[in-house]
């Protein structure tokens, strides 16, 4: 069964949340603060090893309630249950959504067009562990009989975010392996990367689901073309594999029928990293590694799917996300992890997010007339407190912030980790409270700087009231890596569901691709 189409303004709910806006918009989070000594914990939410503090927003009790009462209105109950059992969601392309599949724990049956995906599923996974170990352990060599020293992914879009993503974020996990990504079209980036290369010892990943994608086959037959000045067409077969649905064409290039692993049409690109997309990741990190990064997914699948929406982190976030954008006109929102390690988070989550809504026609046909997609940004702190910061701390814009922090650091280094965390916890101190001008005032005064105070007062004032969320998760693994990118798919679901939109075809990717054919003619 198709999404329900209910246009979100046309509902109580939001005529409600429009009202109730115009009466709170401008008072301050202080104020709140002072009003309600337990704030903190009544705007808190827990998941396993996540704690979730969104007290630092705009919002009271009443603006929760209406925003939930606009998630019931939209229907978003059924939707989340469409989009668990396989109904055809994706309705513009006639396909299910069912990456939650591809993490599917309990063995329960999933089923599209009458047919269980789930043994496929598990049939693909047990195939991925085997190579995996092959390769990890030395006895799936190169056409010289040598093992493999390097993996290189050649793919874009999610056929190379999500995996370099992953594969970045948890190189504290990885194996001997090491691992590269090919994925822009500039001859330069390929070049860059054969370059230190040994071709005897390396294995190519080609991720393409229809085998056809123009950057990906032009670097495919680029590599191919550098493997086999050394090698002869007979040796492709142990030194390259592939991720595709197009057996013939994969076949055509030279891959062994064994070296072939499956996609479904029913995982978009974006969400494909939990598929045999996530080869790369598994053979970076070790598939109990990987096994444990779907299981995190997993647990946060469950949760959203099982969770009341008052407690339900993904469901929350979203509609926090939808009050900024929809009624305080924010547009955007900058995702900042406090680890260097999730430098490639925001980048990923653009794809995820503005690929998905970045629509303007509703799911009836018709011209929006309200936002839909947010603009997505960041990078890692505490880099970009010398950076963007200045702009989202006393610039003229309104920017939700999710702080992501992680309670344990990975090198058990305490001195540069209590540091990091304080500025974790600082900025978002800094953006709700600000600095006003008996503070400044003071503070120059302390600091002998009276002679300036006149003049410099109104550039160090700092207005506060800035809305944030602080994400603190008790340690970066493979398992809470997963279960927080689950959390930012479902936000995105959820965001799309109430707007009215599909989130899960991308029609506007194809228009450029068409023109820059005709511009090679």
């Amino acid at each position: 069964m198709p999404l329900k189409k209910i246009n979100p303004t046309k509902t109580n709910s939001w005529k409600e949340l429009d009202n109730h806006f115009k009466q709170i918009k401008d008072v301050e989070m202080k104020t709140l603060f002072k009003g309600d000594k337990n704030r903190k914990e009544t705007f808190s939410l827990n998941f396993d090893e996540f704690d979730i503090d969104f007290s630092k927003n705009r919002i009271t009790e009443k603006t929760l309630k209406h925003l939930l009462d606009l998630a019931n209105e939209t229907e978003l109950k059924d939707a989340i249950e469409k989009y668990f059992i396989g109904d055809k969601i994706n309705e513009t392309e006639g396909r299910a959504v069912l990456h939650t599949a591809l993490r599917n724990q309990d063995g329960k049956s999933v089923f599209v067009d009458g047919k269980d995906v789930i043994p496929e599923v598990k049939e693909t996974l047990k195939k991925i562990e085997l190579f995996t170990n092959q390769v990890v352990n030395g006895e799936f060599k190169g056409y010289t009989g040598k093992k493999i020293t390097d993996v290189v992914n050649i793919g874009i879009g999610g056929s190379d975010l999500g995996p370099r993503m992953v594969v970045e974020s948890l190189h504290f996990y990885k194996n001997h392996l090491n691992t590269h990504f090919v994925s822009n079209i500039d001859g330069d980036h390929v070049t860059e990367i054969l370059k230190n290369l040994d071709r005897e010892t390396t294995l190519f990943v080609i991720v393409s689901k229809t085998f056809t994608t123009q950057e990906t086959l032009t670097n495919a037959e680029t590599i191919k073309k550098w493997f086999l000045e050394t090698a002869t067409e007979n040796d492709i077969q142990y030194n390259f594999v592939a991720v595709s649905t197009n057996l013939e064409k994969v076949k055509g290039f030279g891959i062994a029928e064994n070296n072939i692993f499956t996609m479904w049409d029913w995982v978009g690109g974006r969400y494909s990293l939990w598929s045999a997309v996530g080869l790369t990741i598994s053979l970076a990190i070790g598939y109990p590694n990987f096994d444990a990064f779907l299981k995190g997914a997993n647990q946060m699948d469950d949760h959203f799917r099982n969770t009341p929406f008052e407690k339900n982190v993904p469901v929350v976030l979203a509609l926090i996300s939808i009050w900024y954008n929809n009624f305080f006109g924010t547009e955007s929102e900058v995702v900042i992890p406090y680890t260097q390690y999730l430098e490639k988070l925001a980048p990923f989550l653009q794809q995820l997010s503005m690929e998905s809504n970045g629509k303007s026609v509703d799911r009836n046909g018709e011209k929006v007339t309200y936002q839909t997609g947010n603009i997505i940004w960041g990078n890692s702190g505490t880099n970009v407190q010398h950076a963007f910061m200045q702009l989202v701390h006393q610039g003229t814009k309104i920017i939700p912030v999710d702080f992501i922090g992680f309670e344990e650091s990975l090198y058990g280094n305490t001195d540069h980790h209590q540091k990091l965390m304080a500025n974790f916890y600082a900025q978002a101190e800094a953006l709700y409270a600000g600095k006003t001008v008996e503070e400044v005032h003071l503070d120059m005064k302390f600091k002998g700087d009276t002679d300036k105070i006149n003049q410099l007062l109104p550039f160090k004032v700092f207005e506060g009231n800035r809305p944030s969320n602080a994400i603190l998760i008790k340690k970066l693994s493979p398992k809470n890596l997963g279960a927080l990118i689950a959390m930012y798919e479902h936000k995105t679901f959820v965001q799309g569901v109430i707007w009215n939109i599909y989130s899960f075809d991308q029609f506007g990717v194809e228009l450029g691709k068409e023109l820059a054919n005709k511009f090679l003619e």
